[in-house]
Formats: structure tokens, C-alpha cells, sequence
């Protein structure tokens, strides 16, 4: 099974016009991780995950997709 994380959290940043490095800043990450996640070459822990839906007010499943 090839499955793929894929996410909405550069959609999210855009609609609250957030930069990566301020989303980064709040979640204690660097912008290159937020940057990476949105790429979708690092895989986010569920820590990070749950700080970042927590940012935005939503649940983790509306930002990260298993697919």
C-alpha cells in the first residue's frame, strides 16, 4: 500500500494570511519544516500535527488527508 499524507495547510495559511515562519513561530517549528510539510516532504509528528490544527482552530483531519 503506497499511501500519501497530503494537506491543506498552505490553503489555510492563505485564507488567515499567515507566513510560514509566523505559523513555524507558533507552533515551534522552523519555516522550513512548515514549508516542507506543505510540500509534502516530511511527514509532520502528531505533536506538531495537533499544534498546527490547533493554530487554525480545526481538527487535524481538515488539514492532513491520508490518501
Amino acid at each position: 500500500m503506497n499511501e500519501q499524507l497530503n494537506n491543506r495547510l498552505k490553503v489555510l495559511r492563505a485564507e488567515k494570511n499567515v507566513t510560514q515562519e509566523e505559523l513555524g513561530n507558533a507552533c515551534g517549528l522552523s519555516r522550513q519544516s512548515i514549508n516542507a510539510i506543505e510540500k509534502g516532504k516530511y511527514v509532520p509528528t502528531i505533536v506538531s500535527a495537533l499544534k498546527i490544527a490547533k493554530y487554525f482552530n480545526v481538527s487535524v483531519e481538515d488539514i492532513f488527508i491520508l490518501k
